[in-house]
């Protein structure tokens, strides 16, 4: 995997970076709906702490891997409904109803001894 740091910020790179991002704060308080605005403010801040990039990663792999767990679970249970319900759709010759345990022989009468 490539090395992605980017080297520390100047003094007035910082101060920069922590300006804009506090007039993008203000602008996401006007506006919250705005998903570009925090993007970027997101990123910013990215840029001051890199160890958010870190842990922010993280957070979307785990975030990711619940979900196609979650696909995959459903994906299986899907897969069971369908199976049982084939299952009582092909019960034995058209017409003839299945037989309760009662209705079977038991013992040597199912031998025919």
């Amino acid at each position: 995997m490539a090395d992605l740091r980017t080297p520390p910020l100047q003094g007035w790179q910082r101060a920069n970076v922590v300006a804009a991002a506090n007039c993008l704060r203000e602008q996401i308080a006007k506006s919250p709906g705005e998903s570009k605005l925090v993007a970027a403010y997101e990123g910013l801040l990215d840029l001051l702490d890199p160890a958010r990039v870190v842990a922010r990663r993280q957070r979307e792999q785990a975030q990711a891997a619940r979900q196609a767990a979650s696909a995959i679970r459903a994906e299986r249970r899907q897969t069971e409904r369908r199976r049982n319900d084939r299952r009582r759709i092909h019960a034995g010759p058209p017409g003839q109803e299945r037989r309760s345990g009662g209705d079977r022989r038991s013992g040597r009468d199912r031998r025919g001894r």
